[in-house]
């Protein structure tokens, strides 16, 4: 089983190269970065979980500039947005920026995508919060199209574009996995439409009924299983086991905005704990 981490990488957090090259010295397979392009204020939108929004949320830089830094400073190690709000881009300029990063990276990229929560930060961008998984899946399809065509074409209910030609095209063939995020059963089923693999959370449901089902839904759709990766992952052996034995190939930690002498003895415990689970 892999291991990746998912931070808000923040002007005040370790920095995306130092965070990139530590993981990788330490055998992490993937970096994941959030995204939010801002935090409307007022807003009606309650966070996740309730309470008060962590400061990171209003601080977070842009994916695809810092996953770029990160690829940069690294051989082998994946680079993903986990996840990026596509609901909030525009969808020609986001395949550009997919394929440039899977260029520039030499194919280490993962699309993470997700159809984001806060109403207000959704609708400021244009887009209808009611039909934003519709805008969604209408984008997965342009971009495929705009991937792996020449001369590439869409006409939906909310993406539309005459026949176009762009490059670069992704390094990754037909294109980056796109790792679809959300809980069970909604983001399931757009995975299994869709995407490429499956991006839950640890606390969002119960792993011994979500993974066969998820498994059962990609046979009921003629597909093979999809690969799942589980995040905001504890520190806890038995529990990552036990992912791994219900077929999870990844299981993700998330990292607080914190400065480097904090973030690396961290990363050490996750490192011995990789041992022990994978021994």
């Amino acid at each position: 089983m892999e291991f990746g981490a998912s931070i808000f990488f923040t002007d005040y957090s370790i920095t995306p190269a130092e965070l990139a090259i530590a993981l990788e010295q330490r055998g992490f397979d993937s970096l994941w970065a959030a995204e939010h392009s801002h935090i409307p204020v007022p807003r009606r939108t309650p966070a996740p979980g309730g309470g008060e929004l962590p400061k990171r949320y209003y601080d977070v830089m842009d994916p695809f500039v810092t996953l770029t830094a990160a690829a940069a400073a690294t051989k082998t190690l994946k680079v993903a947005t986990g996840i990026c709000l596509v609901i909030q881009r525009d969808t020609i300029q986001t395949a550009k920026l997919v394929a440039s990063i899977d260029q520039v990276s030499n194919g280490r990229f993962l699309f993470g995508i997700g159809g984001g929560w806060n109403v207000e930060e959704v609708e400021n961008h244009g887009t209808k919060f009611e039909t934003r998984m519709l805008h969604m899946r209408e984008q997965m399809e342009a971009m495929k199209e705009i991937w792996t065509k020449s001369t590439a074409e869409y006409h939906g209910e909310t993406v539309d574009f005459t026949p176009m030609m762009t490059w670069p095209k992704p390094v990754q063939k037909p294109h980056p996995p796109i790792i679809v995020g959300g809980a069970f059963p909604w983001a399931a089923r757009r995975t299994v439409r869709y995407g490429d693999g499956w991006y839950p959370n640890a606390a969002g449901g119960n792993p011994e009924e979500y993974m066969p089902a998820f498994k059962r839904m990609c046979a009921d759709a003629g597909r093979p299983a999809l690969p799942v990766t589980i995040g905001g992952c504890p520190l806890e052996a038995d529990k990552l086991k036990r992912f791994r034995e219900l077929g999870a190939v990844r299981v993700n930690t998330g990292l607080m905005s914190e400065p480097h002498d904090q973030i690396l003895p961290v990363l050490d415990k996750w490192t011995a704990l990789m041992r022990e689970v994978n021994a």
